[in-house]
Order: C-alpha cells, then structure tokens, then sequence
C-alpha cells in the first residue's frame, strides 16, 4: 500500500495513541483462524484474508474501505496481488478497529511507523491504515467508497481515483515504484479523473514523472492535450 515518509501531517497522531495489545502480544479473544485449510496459491490466500477481515468490520458497522492492490483487483485490476491486504479507517476509529479484530480471533500489533497498524489472518499481512500519502483518512474518502464483490463478499472499495491517488501522491525519492502502480493504472484509467489527481499532486517530481510515464505509454492524454479540450 502507499508509504509515508517521515514528515508526514500532525494529525497521524490521532487514531494510534490508545492502540494496545495483549500482553502476551496475541489476540485476547479466541484463537486464530485455522490456516490448514489455506489455498496454496498467494493470491487467493490474501483475498480470503481480505474476506475474513471485511466481514468482521462489516458486522460491526465500522466505516472502512477496502484499498491496495485487493481493491484495484475489486475495480477490475490484476489479480496479481501485492503482499497484503489494506484497509482504511477514520483515525479515530482505529483503537476500535483494533479491538474488533483481536475479538475476531486475529493478532493484532503496533508497527514502529504511526499512519497504520498491523494485523495477521490466515498468515497474510493486514494493514489498517488511518493515514494515506500524509493526509488523515477522511469521512468524505469513506463516503465516495463503493460496495463490491471481493470474490463473494461485498464491502466497501476506495473509489478508483482515490485509489490511484493514494498510490501516486506517495511517490517520492524513497519509496518510487512505479512499476506495482503502473499496471493498476492500466487498468482503471477509464474509471479515474486524471485531471483531479493532477491538481491534488501539484508539481511534486515524483508524481509528475509517473504521469510523464502514462502519457508516454498512451495510459493517459498529455496535460497539453488536456487544456486544449478543456
């Protein structure tokens, strides 16, 4: 999912202050899922833990959305899915996300980074995140989400150009992959608004080689072609 740099906005402290765990570090209601009866193949093992993760959220009426590679997958993408599963929250909800997960028989932890927390199902990575590319996990972004079908299981997914915002506005000297993002932006290129992301990146170098990329690539129409139209 998209990294955060170290001078990310004030407001990540906001939802990770009162996460905990247990003190033996595990779950403090139940046991795990039971992982002998995982498909062997990686993709399908991170899409029943995306299942099994959004069905719990689900039930308790959290406000999440589906994010990553799973929902690019959600939209129509690859299935060519990329180390985990995410999910947004509000930053204040993140301690109550926590504790439903830990209820659901999950382990759950507080990585050193302060813009997510971690969680552990059917042996897959969760990550829970409360904070995309330095900016707080809004009401508005949850609101815009929409309810599909994870491979049987409906739940929210983040809109494709909240999707593909997230991933873009992330680039930096640190962290420049566009070669995970570039097939996702094949993809979807149909169901974004190119031009909104644009303005949200502004002139950052990062984002702006990647779009140089697209346009190169015939993904997207060049910036000039754009304000001819406009």
């Amino acid at each position: 999912m998209a990294h955060n740099g170290g001078d990310a906005a004030p407001a990540r402290q906001a939802g990770s202050a009162g996460l905990r765990l247990a003190a033996d570090g595990s779950s403090r209601h139940g046991a795990p899922p039971r992982e002998e009866h995982l498909p062997r193949d990686r993709n399908q093992a991170i899409l029943e833990a995306a299942k099994q993760v959004g069905a719990l959220l689900k039930r308790k009426g959290h406000a999440f959305a589906l994010a990553g590679s799973v929902a690019a997958y959600a939209h129509g993408g690859s299935e060519n899915l990329q180390h985990d599963a995410d999910f947004c929250v509000r930053p204040d909800d993140a301690e109550a996300v926590a504790d439903t997960l830990r209820e659901g028989g999950l382990t759950v932890y507080v990585p050193p980074e302060d813009w997510l927390i971690k969680a552990k199902c059917f042996d897959q990575d969760i990550d829970i995140i409360f904070e995309l590319a330095h900016q707080p996990v809004s009401v508005d972004m949850l609101d815009r989400a929409e309810e599909l079908s994870v491979d049987s299981v409906r739940m929210p997914v983040l809109a494709p150009t909240d999707l593909l915002w997230s991933l873009v506005s992330a680039f930096s000297e640190h962290h420049c992959d566009f070669g995970a993002v570039l097939p996702i932006a094949r993809a979807l290129r149909e169901k974004v608004d190119w031009a909104w992301i644009r303005r949200a990146c502004g002139d950052e170098p990062m984002p702006a080689a990647f779009f140089f990329l697209l346009e190169r690539l015939n993904v997207i129409a060049p910036l000039e072609t754009r304000k001819e139209q406009s």
